[in-house]
């Protein structure tokens, strides 16, 4: 089935009895999907009470998790608290068809177009309801030529400021126009990359391109196999579940595109072949091109065909081979950039980079005390089943409101439930935690008593993103100066694809982090990634540890930690540059001797 009018991808390939199956819909999915019901409702300005229970039901869902597939086999879904019958139905429906006629139904009373404007920060569906019904706005460049000529401000609730800020909105939006995160890109390249493997015409398979470079966001998929077969390889791909489209179908190279919207390209070449196309399609531009000329100047030439010298191949059977013939360390995928990575090759001088098996814990971690999905304790069955020796909780702080923040006697109420569970689950440890809200002023949002209760503080910037460059930079040195502060979370605030890093003198950041011994945290939240690759190397040359954190608000956010190691790795970070590669014996006496500073 191709789901070419949703939303979401909901693709995901398995193996039943050797034979290729398509499971339609996940837990996630669905979730996405029923919260997508309540943006409808409100943009038809329907019922509240219906558009909380969708809106309810989607949390309730997600949080289900691979349980949601045994109710409704079961037919028990409606006896989960929160999903009435006529909900459990609609979620019956979802998982067993791949497909909902209620939703159906809903998106055909708006145009497709509408939804983009929903993407603008700042404009939610009461206010879009507004602009489609007042100025029959129903695109972003209707939207744009509707603020240049400035008819926004004949609607109540809207003036110059808020004009001016939808229509940054607008041209950030374009900046990023046909690009994905790297998850959600990533998640469906390993979908294809499973269902082409049961291929028997398949000897090798590999992801190429940026995903394999581990780049942030991506426009495309690249895939890479070897076979003898290409013609049968080919048909294979472009008739796998989940196409939308088939943009071109040859016998070497075809490209498809998902019912996501995203891209996915396909080349076939011979095993003899494959590591010099692997190498070439692996890219980047820029560091092939300087290997190309390296090659050239020892009498070689290198190209996607094979390295050659004069008309004879230079045999190589793996991507390491063509390094060696080049005199070189084997490079990692993550670090071919032209950055140094040749030289240090060269020099036998490559870092060993960090390994997901190094983590041995993480720290920011929300729960249902303030605006998590999972309990206190299914967070640290959740870390424990993922072999992590620890975990910091760190629910958001009093300020922030929107988050359900922790009021000083909601903070002592759950150090007295982490000390309960701490004894249920010697195996491991439990650190008290909070994410401090930065202030306008840069101070803390406790009183110093409170915050030298925790084990750590981790510092974050929440509101007031419009700051000038100096006025931020200070804000955040005052409170990484704070004794009481262990991470600076999430640094330059920036949401991948939607928001820009709001302005920072990284370096001064940096400087000060070093000399009061603060950690930097590199967020692995898919949509933030933050702090940039591109940093992480100043920060390691400046002694300033980083903290890979998955920003986790519920137990499967746990996992994202994966997408800060690949950060780290591109970012050329070893075990030794993480602040929480250390045991849990040596992360207490580094938590304890920060407090005594």
């Amino acid at each position: 089935m191709k789901l070419t009018h949703y939303r979401r991808t909901g693709s995901v390939y398995s193996v039943d009895n050797g034979l290729l199956k398509f499971t339609v819909m996940k837990a996630r999915d669905i979730s996405e999907i029923l919260s997508d019901i309540a943006t409808l409702l409100e943009l038809k300005g329907d019922n509240p009470f219906k558009i909380r229970a969708y809106e309810q039901g989607a949390r309730i869902v997600e949080g289900l998790g691979d349980q949601l597939e045994p109710l409704v086999r079961e037919g028990r879904l409606h006896e989960h608290k929160g999903i009435g019958p006529a909900l459990s139905e609609k979620i019956t429906e979802l998982v067993t068809t791949g497909r909902l006629a209620y939703y159906d139904e809903l998106r055909k009373e708006f145009p497709a177009t509408i939804f983009d404007l929903l993407n603008i920060p700042g404009l939610g569906p009461k206010r879009v309801r507004l602009l489609y019904q007042k100025l029959g706005v129903r695109s972003l460049g209707e939207l744009e030529y509707a603020c240049v000529e400035n008819r926004l401000l004949t609607l109540d609730g809207f003036g110059e400021k808020s004009q001016a800020k939808i229509l940054d909105g607008i041209q950030q939006l374009k900046r990023h126009q046909g690009r994905f995160l790297f998850s959600d890109a990533m998640e469906a390249a390993e979908g294809l990359i499973a269902a082409l493997r049961q291929s028997p015409e398949v000897i090798r398979i590999s992801l190429a391109g940026s995903l394999r470079r581990r780049k942030e966001t991506a426009k495309d998929i690249d895939l890479l196999v070897s076979s003898g077969s290409p013609a049968a390889v080919m048909a294979r791909f472009v008739a796998l579940p989940g196409v939308a489209d088939v943009i071109a179908h040859g016998e070497t190279k075809s490209s498809i595109r998902l019912s996501s919207g995203l891209q996915a390209d396909l080349r076939v070449v011979s095993d003899t072949e494959f590591p010099y196309a692997l190498h070439h399609f692996t890219g980047s531009k820029e560091h092939n091109t300087a290997l190309r000329g390296l090659a050239k100047s020892l009498g070689l030439k290198m190209n996607e065909y094979g390295l050659f010298r004069g008309e004879e191949l230079v045999p190589c059977a793996t991507e390491a081979d063509i390094f060696a013939a080049l005199g070189m360390d084997e490079i990692p995928p993550e670090l071919r950039e032209n950055l140094g990575e040749i030289e240090a090759a060269q020099a036998r001088q490559l870092p060993e980079l960090i390994t997901e098996s190094d983590i041995q814990g993480v720290f920011h971690a929300h729960t249902t005390e303030s605006d998590g999905r999972h309990s206190l304790e299914e967070m640290v069955k959740a870390a424990k089943a993922l072999g992590y020796r620890y975990l910091g909780i760190s629910d958001h702080s009093r300020s922030a409101h929107y988050a359900n923040g922790l009021s000083i006697e909601r903070v002592r109420a759950q150090h007295n439930a982490i000390d309960e569970i701490q004894q249920r689950h010697p195996e491991i440890t439990i650190f008290k935690g909070i994410e401090s809200d930065i202030l306008a002023d840069g101070s803390l949002d406790y009183p110093d008593e409170v915050l030298n209760s925790f084990d750590f503080v981790i510092a974050s910037v929440h509101s007031r993103f419009g700051m000038t460059e100096d006025d931020m930079t200070a804000r955040v040195i005052k409170a990484i100066s704070h004794p009481a502060v262990t991470i600076l979370g999430h640094p330059t605030g920036r949401l991948l694809i939607s928001r820009d890093a709001y302005p920072l003198n990284l370096t001064r950041v940096l400087e000060a982090a070093k000399a009061h011994h603060v950690a930097v945290e590199l967020n692995a939240n898919p949509h933030r990634l933050d702090l940039d690759w591109r940093f992480c190397k100043d920060a390691r040359d400046r002694g300033v540890r980083l903290s890979i954190n998955p920003d986790a608000h519920s137990t499967e956010g746990l996992s994202d930690t994966r997408y800060g190691v690949g950060v780290a790795r591109k970012g050329w970070l070893k075990r030794a540059d993480v602040f929480n590669t250390q045991s849990a014996d040596q992360m207490r006496q580094t938590l304890a001797a920060k407090k005594t500073r």
